[in-house]
């Protein structure tokens, strides 16, 4: 099932599984710290975000897909060692994200995306601020204060989605029964749909290499 607000099957059971690895080819060095007024007082060093993720999904919702359940549990997107952590959510339409500011240091969380624009304003430690993600897309996040801040939020009209590990590895649970499209997402790239049929039950194997 998905991660990050993603909803069990009815029937869960019932479903099949899609294992493999995600390989991504190139992985992108983070931007650099660019120091300003605005960071007196900021530690030394910084949290680097995990580029190696991939976000696992079908490419589009099967036939008879249930509803999200609501309310949809929040889900926490930080900053901390100005840094977003995680660097990349999956979550399912409805679901709220929570930015709580854990640097000692003003942070401004802000978005540009057709799916969710959105400018949480300049704030300090301790305190958080929410958006909830109504529609499906991908959402690039910023902050408007430390340009080497950013994450991503990729938002499913279905909970057929997951994140791989480190290492590429990834189990997608609770598939119905059928022929779907798998593609892996990583950081803005995308692999080729690959067609998959999915038995009840039963258990697919399938790599997949993003460009």
């Amino acid at each position: 099932m998905g991660l990050g607000g993603g909803a069990p099957l009815l029937d869960s059971q019932a479903g099949g599984v899609i294992r493999g690895r995600v390989e991504v080819p190139r992985e992108r060095a983070p931007l650099a710290r660019r120091p300003s007024v605005s960071s007196f007082g900021a530690p030394a060093g910084r949290s680097l975000p995990d580029r190696r993720v991939s976000v696992v999904y079908l490419a589009t919702a099967p036939a008879g897909t249930p509803p999200a359940p609501a309310p949809l549990k929040p889900v926490t997107m930080d900053q901390r060692g100005e840094t977003f952590i995680p660097h990349v959510l999956a979550i399912r339409t409805g679901t709220t994200v929570n930015f709580p500011n854990s640097d000692h240091i003003y942070h401004n969380v802000f978005s540009l995306s057709q799916p969710a624009r959105f400018d949480l304003g300049r704030y300090p430690t301790g305190q958080s601020k929410a958006v909830r993600f109504d529609r499906p897309g991908g959402v690039r996040v910023f902050c408007e204060i430390h340009s080497h801040m950013s994450a991503f939020i990729l938002v499913f009209d279905h909970p057929y989605f997951t994140l791989t590990g480190p290492d590429g590895t990834f189990s997608l649970e609770g598939i119905p029964p059928g022929t779907h499209d798998v593609r892996a997402w990583n950081e803005g790239d995308l692999s080729d749909p690959a067609r998959v049929v999915v038995r009840p039950r039963d258990a697919v194997a399938l790599d997949l290499q993003v460009r």
